[in-house]
């Protein structure tokens, strides 16, 4: 365990990829594990708040495990960017599992890790054991998709960390007008890396080509029947007030076909919201507690 709270964790992919997971908090806690799943381009950073509330919380301290994609974060890039898919990435999540005896956890997605945690429910069901969904849903929002396509950068260039700052503020400030200057700053930490000439997004440029050949529109499949499935477990979704890829209209109806799932509106965010912010960690935690217990009744 580092001085920062979390120790670093190394495992070999099915296909011999090397990969990299963040381990928060105790072996063994008499509780269920967390399982943290970040979006298309982010990493295990984005979880570092949250996983320190959570793996620190005196009732009821939780292992937290914060997983870095292939190509994102400290993993290993892959030769093949038709790897850098849900399929693939799920499986790699399992293998994780695998490598650290985990058999059942609840689970955070934010946005593509929300997706990665609906194909898990068709692999591997029994290993949900409580959800929470954040920013997405089974229907995703052609606008919302495009813009992300919009403002990934093949080549970015490095910049200084203040300029990266700015430049995350001026691309994303109107969605998330809630933002202070320390949350864009805490932002580039946790989405860039220092190389020395400056700070860069800390993922496979290659990333972005897979998105190249995305007729955005069309709306993609969606994932209505993966959802239904999950209807047993206990879920949270939550929703930025200003996102585009995630819509109110998806929300309801996910209410609807999931009549015990609680939902959480972040106002003054988009996509996808910060879990570190306001309250948003002890809902988490009370979420988890609550069905925890409720399992625990049965």
């Amino acid at each position: 365990m580092t001085g920062e709270g979390f120790s670093d964790f190394f495992y070999t992919a099915p296909d011999g990829l090397k990969l990299h997971a963040r381990i928060y908090g105790e072996q063994i806690s008499g509780h269920w594990p967390v399982v943290c799943l970040p979006g298309l381009t982010r990493n295990a950073r984005d979880f570092h708040e949250l996983a320190l509330c959570l793996s620190r919380k005196a009732e009821t301290p939780r292992r937290v495990v914060a997983f870095d994609y292939r190509g994102r974060g400290q993993s290993d890039h892959d030769p093949d960017i038709g790897h850098y898919n849900i399929g693939v990435e799920a499986g790699d999540v399992l293998a994780g599992l695998a490598a650290l005896g985990i058999e059942a956890a609840a689970f955070v997605g934010t946005s593509r890790g929300g997706l990665i945690i609906h194909v898990l429910g068709a692999l591997k069901p029994a290993a949900l054991k409580a959800i929470v969904l954040n920013d997405i849903g089974p229907v995703i929002e052609t606008q919302g998709f495009a813009n992300i396509r919009a403002y990934l950068d093949r080549a970015p260039k490095p910049k200084p960390f203040a300029e990266a700052v700015d430049a995350q503020r001026r691309t994303h400030g109107a969605d998330f007008p809630a933002l202070g200057e320390a949350d864009w700053a805490r932002m580039v930490g946790a989405i860039c890396r220092d190389i020395g000439a400056g700070w860069v997004p800390d993922f496979d440029p290659a990333l972005v080509d897979t998105l190249a050949g995305i007729d955005f529109s069309k709306a993609p499949p969606d994932l209505w029947p993966q959802f239904e499935a999950l209807a047993a477990v206990p879920l949270l979704a939550i929703r930025g007030a200003n996102s585009k890829l995630f819509s109110a209209t998806t929300l309801g109806e996910m209410q609807k076909r999931h009549p015990a799932m609680q939902a959480i509106i972040v106002e003054g965010q988009g996509h996808a919201p910060f879990l570190e912010m306001g309250d948003l960690p002890q809902r988490i935690a009370a979420f988890l507690d609550r069905a925890e217990r409720q399992v625990q009744q049965k």
